[in-house]
């Protein structure tokens, strides 16, 4: 059985799709092209790395509470509603 963490492999393959670029003054900018309005700054690539996961992060869960619809990534679809299990399974 393969154990799969919904969100943690949304997260990663969202990431992984990220584009950097190099800025004039020498810092960096980071966007995720499929989430909308996911980007971030940093002095470093690793700040800016850093950043944009933390950013991806927040716009996942304000994007769930209000919800808004998510970007399928590799078959992950957040929008979803969760099913329950019957509590006789518990």
């Amino acid at each position: 059985m393969v154990i799969r963490f919904i969100l943690s492999d949304y997260v990663e393959q969202a990431i992984a799709q990220a584009v950097y670029d190099k800025l004039e003054d020498g810092t960096f900018v980071g966007k995720i092209p499929i989430c909308q309005g996911v980007i971030a700054f940093g002095s470093t690539l690793r700040e800016c790395e850093n950043e944009l996961r933390s950013t991806l992060e927040d716009w996942i869960l304000l994007g769930l509470k209000l919800g808004h619809y998510l970007p399928v990534i590799d078959n992950i679809d957040l929008n979803k509603e969760p099913t329950l299990e019957p509590m006789d399974t518990v």
